[in-house]
C-alpha cells in the first residue's frame, strides 16, 4: 500500500520509522503539511511494517531488505521533477545510506537515530562523514538518540545541515513545562522541510551556474 499526497514537481518519498506505520500520526502530520506547500508526498511501508497489516508480529526487517526497498522505490519514482527521500528515524537513516547511489535531490531526516536508544558509544554516522546529497536532519534538542549536546561536536560532511527543534524528543515532542507545544514543533519542522526541498541543490547544479 502506498499513500499519495499532494502535488507539484518536487516529490518527496517518506518513509515511516521502526515502531509506528505510515499513517501515524506524525507521519499524517508531517506529509499532510509537505502537500499543503505544494510538494507531493509519497508514503511507503517496509516489507515487516505492511505484514503486521495482515496480523503478522515481525520486527523490523534486516537492512539489506530495507536498503532494497528503498531503491525499489526510487527506481518507481524516476522521472520528470526532483526527488527527494527521507524519513522518520531508521527511515530517515535507510534513506541516507542510499541518497549516493541513487543520485537523488536531497535527503530529509526527522530524528536520525545517531546512535542505538542507551548505547551513545555505538555511532550511525560512518557514512555520514562522506556523504555528498545535500542533507536536512530535523533534530529535538534532547533527542535521546543524538541530542543537541551530543550531535554538535560531531564532524559531518558539510552536504549535512540539522534545523534544530526546541526541547524536541525523538518525536519532536517537547515538554509541557517548555511552554511549546507538539503541534508547534511539527509545523516548525515541516516548514524548514518544505524550505530544503523548494531551495535545495546538487553539488553538481551549483557548479553549472
Amino acid at each position: 500500500m502506498i499513500l499519495d499526497s499532494g502535488s507539484g514537481s518536487d516529490r518527496f518519498l517518506f518513509a515511516h520509522g521502526a515502531g509506528a506505520p505510515m499513517d501515524s500520526s506524525f507521519m499524517n502530520e508531517v506529509a499532510s503539511a509537505l502537500a499543503a506547500a505544494g510538494i507531493r508526498v509519497i508514503r511507503f511501508e517496509f516489507p515487516y511494517m505492511a505484514a503486521r497489516r495482515s496480523g503478522q508480529r515481525k520486527p523490523p526487517d534486516r537492512e539489506g531488505v530495507l536498503l532494497d526497498t528503498w531503491r525499489t522505490m526510487i527506481a518507481s519514482q524516476r522521472g520528470e521533477g526532483r526527488l527527494f527521500i527521507g524519513g522518520k528515524s531508521m527511515g530517515g537513516r535507510m534513506a541516507t545510506m542510499v541518497a549516493d547511489e541513487a543520485e537523488v535531490d536531497g535527503v530529509v531526516c526527522f530524528g536520525y537515530p545517531f546512535h542505538p536508544p542507551g548505547k551513545p558509544d555505538r555511532l550511525r554516522i560512518a557514512h555520514l562523514r562522506e556523504i555528498r546529497t545535500p542533507v536536512l536532519m530535523i533534530q529535538g534538542t534532547r533527542d535521546a538518540l543524538g541530542s543537541r549536546e551530543e550531535v554538535e561536536p560531531m564532524e559531518l560532511s558539510k552536504a549535512i545541515r540539522i534545523a534544530w527543534i526546541e526541547d524536541g524528543d525523538h518525536s519532536l515532542k517537547p515538554r509541557v513545562k517548555s511552554g511549546r507545544t507538539l503541534a508547534e514543533n511539527l509545523s516548525e519542522a515541516a516548514r524548514a522541510a518544505t524550505e530544503f526541498i523548494k531551495t535545495s541543490q546538487k553539488p553538481e547544479a551549483k557548479r553549472q551556474k
